[in-house]
């Protein structure tokens, strides 16, 4: 068991907190989320930058690092879309899951045709990520901050992310139909 590796499962294992957290009646329960979800979101990249760094790789990380961003990320836009009850929030949450899902399934397909580098990690993914890690936490938050809207912002970069979720996810369709046409 790597440190990068734990610091992957503590992530998943943040996950229940996260939720029960943000149903805790307490005033404090959204700042606490948000908090729980930025440091998800400091430990995937230092996850990966370890792993680099200390050469610490392993095939189990490299599952597990995928699966536990995509399930956090779907509880926090699950929570949000509850608690708003907002038909642009929870229709961004349901492309977004299901961009999540459509993917990760074309990309085991992929992998069985020994094509996986076909849909690798694109530009407009990591894009879609960083947008995904500004809006969630803000949508969590729900107070302003510093005098900034963060309710507003965290909509914003919702919508964002899912335009650049819906660009990578027609991106990685197309490359993976014009391999499987070529075969």
């Amino acid at each position: 068991m790597t440190l990068p590796t734990m610091l992957t499962l503590a992530r998943v294992i943040a996950i229940p907190f996260l939720v029960a957290i943000y149903f805790w009646a307490g005033k404090w329960a959204g700042e606490v989320a948000a908090a729980i979800f930025i440091a998800a979101a400091i430990t995937d990249w230092l996850d990966g930058y370890l792993a680099r760094k200390l050469d610490q790789s392993s095939a189990f990380g490299a599952f597990l690092d995928p699966v536990a961003d995509k399930l956090i990320v779907a509880a926090a836009l699950v929570l949000a879309a509850h608690h708003y009850q907002n038909i642009v929030i929870s229709v961004c949450a349901v492309v977004i899951i299901g961009r999540e899902i459509t993917i990760s399934a074309l990309r085991e397909w992929m992998a069985e045709l020994g094509a996986r580098g076909v849909v690798a990690v694109s530009w407009w993914g990591k894009w879609k990520t960083t947008a995904q890690m500004i809006a969630l936490p803000c949508l969590l938050w729900e107070q302003d901050l510093f005098g900034l809207p963060t309710r507003q912002i965290g909509e914003i970069t919702l919508v964002i992310a899912t335009v650049l979720t819906l660009i990578s996810m027609t991106n990685y369709l197309k490359a993976a139909y014009l391999t499987v046409d070529n075969t």
